[in-house]
């Protein structure tokens, strides 16, 4: 017989069932009460029985659990002064899409040398989320590979559906069965329609193959997610915070029958990827939202301990990106305290 599978495969390596490792992490009551209030919060912002604005702030992607917890401590210090206008959620990023190669991510590569060592990934990224959870603060993450929800999905109060992952129809199934309210950004060209039609996709029921608990490939059966929403992130052709765009997605959002509401990620095309003109972004954002534009639901910031990002390798500085580049953490907490003070007056 001629071999006609597995050509350029070189390992096919057994993974521990979801089951399994939430068994070895378990959520604990005080997570679950964490993701439950905040799910609910977020979805209440979007019904608009809630006029608090959502901040996903945090890392471009967790590369080192203690880098974590230090932003997730300094995080919870500042909560307070600001949760009446801010309803925050901490970025908790561990899968990485890229645009030809590099590194993936915390779970695809927890000890950042390529030994992939993925389950170790999935149960470190498992200890972390619950460990956020615990002090009180909720997470949002990228949902990339459609077998990690299955992992982790229980300790997340916000999912991302990326830019280059928008289009994939895999995604849209896999966002109309996931449990929290999710954001689909607008494609890297900075076009509007794939978003819409991923966000019409995702409410609506679908039958898909994937991964059950015990980890069996299954026929996954969902109802659709109705709280999918539109993350605006600029594109090749520049930014798209502005007052025209945002109303001209408002208006195609109503055209297609969804819901009229936008986060604007500060990052990315906005920001023409200088991490420091964040600020500016959030400002005029802010200042949209005081001129009545209450479509407008949250903001999206990529902030670290340190500002910019470095490259892997044996000498990384603590608490500087090895993704994109960052806004630090004191120019992170005073924007966010402006932000407040523009809502509060």
């Amino acid at each position: 017989m001629i071999k006609t599978e597995d050509l350029n495969v070189t390992g096919v390596n057994p993974l521990t069932a979801p089951k399994d490792i939430k068994q070895e992490f378990p959520i604990s009551e005080q997570a679950s009460e964490t993701v439950f209030k905040v799910r609910k919060e977020i979805k209440a912002i979007l019904d608009e029985k809630d006029q608090r604005q959502v901040v996903i702030v945090g890392p471009c992607s967790i590369h080192h659990p203690d880098i974590a917890m230090d932003y997730a401590s300094r995080l919870k210090n500042l909560i307070p002064q600001i949760e009446d206008e801010l309803l925050v959620v901490m970025r908790v990023y561990f899968e990485k899409p890229r645009t030809t190669v590099g590194w993936k991510g915390l779970i695809n590569d927890p000890d950042l040398d390529g030994s992939h060592k993925i389950e170790k990934g999935i149960k470190l990224a498992r200890k972390i989320l619950l460990e956020i959870n615990e002090m009180g603060i909720p997470c949002a993450t990228e949902t990339l590979d459609p077998i990690t929800p299955q992992y982790l999905a229980d300790l997340i109060s916000w999912s991302a559906v990326g830019a280059r992952t928008t289009e994939s129809q895999t995604h849209r199934e896999m966002a109309s069965g996931l449990s929290m309210p999710v954001g689909f950004k607008n494609g890297t060209d900075g076009g509007l329609e794939v978003a819409i039609n991923a966000m019409q996709s995702a409410a609506n029921a679908h039958h898909f193959l994937g991964v059950s608990h015990d980890g069996n490939v299954s026929v996954i059966r969902t109802k659709g997610n109705p709280y999918a929403h539109l993350v605006m992130r600029g594109g090749k052709a520049g930014p798209n915070f502005d007052v025209v765009s945002v109303g001209k997605a408002l208006d195609e959002l109503g055209q297609a029958g969804l819901r009229k509401k936008v986060m604007v990620d500060c990052n990315h095309a906005n920001s023409g990827k200088d991490p420091y003109r964040q600020e500016l972004v959030l400002r005029a954002v802010m200042h949209q939202i005081n001129d009545g534009r209450k479509a407008i639901m949250g903001a999206m910031i990529e902030s670290n301990l340190e500002g910019g990002n470095q490259a892997i390798g044996p000498d990384m500085k603590y608490g500087v990106s090895v993704t994109d580049a960052c806004l630090d953490w004191e120019n992170t907490r005073r924007i966010l305290l402006e932000a407040h003070q523009m809502l509060s007056n």
